[in-house]
């Protein structure tokens, strides 16, 4: 059979008996990920194998079988494929097509790829971090160890001129597609249906109009079982397939199989059939335009899935599905304006990823800083740091970066590194059976169902048939088999727990409140549970996976764990921390003792052996946050900050005693007063007089006591304090007798301010307020002095108090001491 991609076979083979890197840029349906490494068999510088890279484990598999149906040999001879939980290959075995993580860990163990004559990078266009990793080491291994090896970066996408130049300016191939004429149909949806329910209409619309099979593309595989629900009564002769990556094999194989005499098929997928496979008979694609993808949270040291809107270039790529064996037809679930609005390509998955395993890989081999190796895009230097810093705390990278030998451990099993470390931890306990088969639950969605409780995962999975669970049980007996001790492993269920508080010690969860719907974990993030599950009656959790926003996450999947068991596991973690709290209510420090596994609070009590020094510094903090009004000013300090600023006003140094500049200058003044002291209304207010008089200084106090003194004597020989803080002015309330005698009216600041004079009677009632006292006495005072003679006959009433003496006494005292 001839495809578009045989057309320039030969360029390509012309350049790689000349040069050790090439890029091909083929569209969907040119053939390149079948064709292409057949074709280099024969080449005289091909004489080891050809490792051909896919992006999921069902394409792997898939384009095995079908170059191995094209040479007319079954898989595992010529052609063979290794996945995760499948291998097929002998030592005939010349092509093998392997996922990308399968070569990273290939590559890592054996850098100089002995026996390998090529590495082809299928559908580099798609950026995980497993494509751009695996490319970033073979071309470091090709430069330093490997000069004839051949490295060809295939991409769907016209994007092949930032890989050539990445691959030392490489020759870039192009094919012509082979895409039949596409008939695309906006039919949106309403915002208020929900995405099963819009894409069940879709569906029977498009069987009811179109002839041949349908590949409807939901975002994940609950969308794919609720779609299902709403078609159960199907046309006859319609067969429905689902297609996902937790499937087992078998079902993988006939949704992709072409569908029986008579039959029409439709397949409801993921996005995994948007790419590396031709579904046979698809003529109709029916695209929600919705894609989930995982999204890591820095913060929060936790990947979750997040549904939004798909690419431009991936809702291309779904509707090339239906153009590529006969005309075919696209239907849409949003308008045709809406393309434009789409993001036009998926992020690389190295800017948003989990770089840990990255960052100790490369440690081993031998770069410090990832960022050194070739990359499309570098990794963020935030995320370096974060992964450095878990890796660390994982004891995997030493102060300086480099690999410890736990690290060379953890980076020796096919895991990810926390679930590594509890593979080689959970040997020290004897459940490394146990952590080998968590490790595949937590690696294989669906295995024992969905429930949140592993434990009864677990169960189920021991017990399940199939192909799928015998392989995934294989699977953890290969991990277990690689760990010291890990064939002794007879550990049982109950060591689940414990083996995912050691994969995730910063998720260990403790229940808040009573209904088990919220926890609080070592790490710091509140967790939430779903509360009618029975985990929800536990105390402790270990919690492995989470989905949500940081703050609140949704967790999907906990083992409940006794708290002696958490004290066990982790009793170097646990911390006596001794702190000292300000409580503004009180004005009070409280120390207190707690025992602390990280976050979580274990134990707490008063602590009677507080640093005095701690103390201080939380009193002084807390007046620092609260502000200096916390404080037992008194009203003789109150009174001289007042003073001081109306002296400033008018002539005197100035000093700040605002509550801000008295804040700004905390640490020069209070923390002698607060010296010995749990109470601020402990400090006496003499004291904080003093510290004021300290500010202002000698020279200023002298000069405040002259432009504002503290009080008025009268010519009657009383003395009267000065009210400066009030609402008219500096005011003054004294009786009206006092001031006989004084023609002019007492003023202060030099005579620029005159005082408010708030006159009273002998009883201190008010019977005049005035700024002018000569004015008074000529003018009102007549009819004062009328009313108050009948009111207080004993006391004097002059006509003329501007010239009388003045006098607090009754007229009858007067006269016994003249």
């Amino acid at each position: 059979m001839t495809l578009p991609i045989h057309a320039v076979l030969a360029d390509l083979l012309g350049v790689l008996a000349t040069r050790s890197s090439a890029v091909l840029v083929a569209p969907p349906g040119a053939g390149k990920t079948t064709a292409v490494a057949p074709a280099l068999l024969d080449q005289p510088w091909c004489s080891g194998r050809i490792l051909l890279l896919s992006p999921r484990r069902l394409a792997a598999r898939a384009a095995a079988e079908r170059m191995a149906a094209l040479a007319g040999e079954p898989v595992g001879r010529t052609i063979g494929y290794a996945t995760r939980l499948d291998s097929r290959q002998s030592a005939a075995t010349r092509v093998l097509v392997v996922t990308e993580g399968i070569f990273v860990n290939r590559i890592q163990a054996d850098p100089e790829l002995d026996g390998v004559s090529a590495v082809l990078f299928d559908e580099v266009h798609e950026r995980s971090l497993d494509s751009d990793f695996g490319l970033a080491l073979a071309l470091d291994a090709q430069a330093g160890l490997r000069p004839d090896l051949r490295l060809v970066a295939m991409s769907a996408t016209l994007d092949g001129a930032r890989f050539a130049a990445l691959m030392d300016d490489a020759p870039v191939i192009e094919s012509a597609g082979r895409m039949f004429p596409l008939d695309i149909r906006h039919i949106g949806r309403a915002a208020e249906a929900r995405i099963e329910d819009a894409m069940a209409s879709a569906v029977r619309r498009a069987l009811a109009e179109e002839a041949g099979g349908v590949l409807a593309f939901l975002p994940g595989v609950a969308e794919i079982e609720r779609t299902a629900e709403r078609l159960t009564d199907l046309p006859a002769g319609v067969d429905l397939h689902r297609l996902h990556g937790s499937m087992e094999p078998a079902a993988q194989r006939a949704a992709i199989a072409p569908a029986p005499a008579g039959t029409r098929k439709l397949v409801l997928a993921t996005s995994i059939a948007e790419t590396s496979l031709t579904l046979d008979g698809v003529r109709v694609v029916v695209d929600s335009g919705l894609a989930r993808r995982p999204r890591y949270d820095r913060a929060a040291g936790m990947t979750r899935l997040v549904t939004e809107r798909a690419s431009q270039a991936a809702v291309t790529q779904r509707a090339g599905r239906a153009g590529r064996q006969s005309p075919g037809v696209a239907y849409r679930l949003w308008e045709a304006a809406a393309t434009a609005g789409l993001p036009r390509f998926d992020p690389p998955e190295i800017l948003e990823a989990d770089l840990s395993p990255l960052m100790l890989a490369t440690a081993i081999w031998g770069v410090a800083d990832p960022r050194a190796l070739r990359w499309i895009d570098p990794p963020p230097e935030a995320a370096v740091v974060e992964a450095r810093s878990r890796l660390a705390a994982l004891d995997a990278l030493d102060a300086d970066g480099r690999p410890t030998a736990h690290g060379r451990a953890i980076a020796a099993l096919p895991l990810p590194p926390r679930l590594a470390h509890m593979l080689i931890a959970a040997a020290d306990h004897g459940w490394t059976r146990t952590a080998a088969e968590v490790a595949v639950l937590l690696g294989e969605r669906g295995l024992g169902g969905n429930d949140a409780d592993l434990d009864l995962r677990l169960r189920r999975w021991r017990g399940e048939r199939g192909q799928r669970a015998e392989a995934a049980r294989g699977l953890a007996k290969r991990w277990q088999g690689l760990v010291r001790g890990g064939d002794s492993g007879a550990s049982g269920p109950e060591a689940i727990p414990g083996c995912v508080a050691l994969a995730f010690p910063d998720r260990v969860s403790k229940r808040r409140g009573s209904s088990g719907e919220d926890w609080a974990s070592v790490g710091g993030r509140g967790f939430r549970l779903d509360p009618t599950s029975p985990l929800a009656r536990a105390e402790w959790l270990a919690v492995a996976e989470t989905q949500g926003a940081a703050s609140g996450a949704r967790i999907l999947s906990a083992a409940a764990i006794d708290e002696a068991e958490v004290m066990e596991l982790f009793a170097d973690r646990i911390e006596t921390v001794r702190s000292v709290r300000f409580d503004p209510a009180t004005g009070t420090a409280d120390a207190l003792r707690e025992r602390r596994l990280g976050a979580i609070r274990l134990a707490s009590g008063r602590d009677d052996r507080a640093d005095p020094e701690d103390v201080t510094a939380a009193l002084l903090d807390g007046v620092r946050t609260h502000g200096v009004g916390l404080l037992p000013w008194g009203e003789a300090a109150t009174a001289l900050r007042t003073r001081a600023a109306f002296a400033a006003a008018h002539g005197a140094p100035e000093v700040d005693l605002s509550d801000e500049g008295l804040g700004a200058r905390l640490d020069e003044w209070l923390p002698a007063l607060l010296s010995g002291r749990r109470r601020l209304g402990d400090v006496p207010a003499s004291a904080l007089h003093g510290a004021i008089e300290g500010m202002i200084g000698w020279d200023g106090m002298k000069a405040i006591d002259r432009l504002a003194p503290a009080r008025f004597h009268s010519p009657a020989g009383s003395s009267h304090e000065i009210d400066y803080a009030a609402e008219g002015g500096p005011k003054l309330e004294l009786r009206v007798q006092a001031l006989f005698g004084l023609a002019t009216h007492p003023s202060i600041a030099g005579g620029a301010v005159p005082l408010v004079l708030s006159l009273t009677s002998p009883a201190g009632r008010p019977i005049q307020t005035t700024r002018d006292l000569p004015g008074f006495w000529s003018g009102s005072w007549q009819a004062v002095a009328k009313e108050m003679r009948g009111r207080y006959p004993r006391h004097p009433w002059p006509e003329n108090p501007a010239s009388a003496a003045a006098t607090l006494r009754t007229k009858r005292a007067d006269a016994r001491n003249a």
